[in-house]
């Protein structure tokens, strides 16, 4: 029975730390290819569902997973679209990103803000796990009329 050592942990990091650097590079370029090569073939995805934001739905495969991104660009006004990240956590395969979002939906015309925190996890170099935790009741308010 093999153990994980600390040389594994720290290459695990390495790994999942460079595909975080590229799954946010290919996000901001809009690069939907990009991002489905970069997601796993079946991730585990969790952004609480709501019935009133068109771009926030259950997703599970690679191509879903990327084309959010493009579903949030169709239903927001994109130059108003702001994202920061205050902290990145790696730990091995996973990582925890925090931060602040912010944006106008294009509908209404509403603004929605609000703190956020998405954990990923990477096998192989592939995100396996994208769970987002933000301020679904800002946005909700800025997609209803």
């Amino acid at each position: 029975m093999r153990t994980t050592g600390i040389a594994d942990t720290v290459d695990a990091s390495e790994v999942t730390r460079s595909t975080v650097r590229k799954f946010l590079e290919l996000r901001l370029a809009g690069d939907t290819e990009g991002l489905t090569a970069l997601f796993a073939d079946t991730v585990d995805w969790i952004l609480a569902e709501n019935p009133v934001v068109p771009w926030i739905r259950p997703r599970s495969t690679a191509a879903e997973c990327a084309a959010q991104a493009d579903d949030l660009a169709r239903y927001t006004v994109p130059e108003d679209a702001r994202a920061s990240v205050d902290t990145l956590l790696v730990d091995g395969t996973d990582a925890v990103l925090m931060g602040h979002l912010s944006g106008t939906v294009r509908a209404t015309g509403k603004p929605f803000s609000g703190p956020f925190a998405l954990r990923l996890t990477v096998d192989g170099g592939r995100i396996t796990r994208h769970h987002l935790y933000e301020n679904s009741v800002s946005i909700a308010a800025a997609c209803t009329p």
